[in-house]
């Protein structure tokens, strides 16, 4: 299986999500700059961390305009799994793949700590490795990690359980407790937490693997050959 890393200026946790899938998952991954245009020859998108063109205006509203997010829309569209992570999920929002927006943290500090995550949806292609309601441990890095929706996008986030992962603990006052949601059709998943930097226990978590592993089983899964 070949994953995309989306390098936007100002990514930071690009080389994590590499060696996640290089080192730790086994597969192949390959760094695309934000300005090429083409992603036909990738399985999987990856939009990782950082402050990609500085945070200017909101948290992903420039990197949403970069050259290469037509193709991570084409790629959404046609069903490919594709993860954004921190300010990944931020692009995803900013670029309408997913409902809601991100407010500063409540308490309007920068926070960057392990957290306890409960899995709320072990049915999509991201979590079919965890069991439902298992607690798992990943760290967030953000100042901007407050998820927001409207009372009726959260009415239909729950009815159609798309709310993949919540807070044990919520530590930014995202609505409800919401760490990490997927789109209509399951195949896009952004959450706030990295799970690229829980893959091992050196890490102090191994937890974040199984995302992983979970996008490649279904991946396997889909693509295997029948005699």
């Amino acid at each position: 299986m070949k994953f995309a890393v989306i390098v936007f200026p100002g990514s930071n946790c690009d080389v994590d999500m590499y060696h996640a899938i290089k080192d730790e998952l086994g597969e192949e991954a390959v760094y695309v700059r934000y300005d090429e245009q083409n992603l036909a020859n990738y399985d999987a998108i990856l939009l990782p961390g950082g402050f990609s063109y500085g945070d200017y205006l909101r948290s992903g509203a420039i990197a949403r305009f970069a050259p290469i997010m037509p193709e991570v829309i084409k790629a959404a569209e046609a069903g490919k799994p594709v993860l954004g992570v921190c300010n990944g999920f931020q692009i995803l929002l900013e670029a309408g793949l997913l409902p809601g927006a991100m407010k500063r943290n409540k308490n309007l500090k920068f926070m960057c700590r392990p957290v306890t995550l409960r899995v709320q949806n072990n049915e999509t292609m991201f979590t079919s490795a965890y069991e439902i309601g298992e607690e798992i441990t990943v760290p967030i890095a953000h100042g901007e990690g407050n998820y927001y929706c409207d009372e009726d996008t959260l009415a239909q986030l729950k009815k159609d359980n798309r709310i993949a992962f919540s807070y044990a603990d919520n530590p930014n006052g995202s609505v409800e407790d919401i760490a990490g949601i997927v789109n209509e059709e399951g195949n896009v998943l952004g959450m706030m937490p990295h799970p690229e930097r829980a893959v091992d226990e050196l890490l102090g978590s191994a937890d974040g693997l199984k995302l992983f592993k979970s996008i490649l089983r279904n991946w396997r899964e889909s693509h295997v050959t029948h005699a």
